[in-house]
């Protein structure tokens, strides 16, 4: 993601204890920091809205059949 930027604010309390954050860590910058961390949350939640494949879903399904909970 070295495609073109927005810029974003943050207050200046948040900037400092990422600051610190970023100096015990492996990061070069706040901005790499944020980045990482927003991309981090947005993959999980786009796992939480499928937390399974179609493959599975249907094999669940196959077996609540089976089992007579659905027709």
């Amino acid at each position: 993601m070295n495609g073109e930027r927005k810029a974003v604010s943050l207050p200046v309390e948040l900037y400092s204890r990422i600051e610190q954050r970023v100096a015990a860590s492996e990061f070069r910058s706040v901005d790499e920091y944020v980045v990482f961390v927003l991309q981090e949350i947005l993959k999980e939640q786009g796992e939480e809205e499928q937390p399974f494949s179609e493959e599975d879903e249907e094999e669940v399904k196959k077996r609540l059949r089976m089992l007579g909970y659905l027709d």
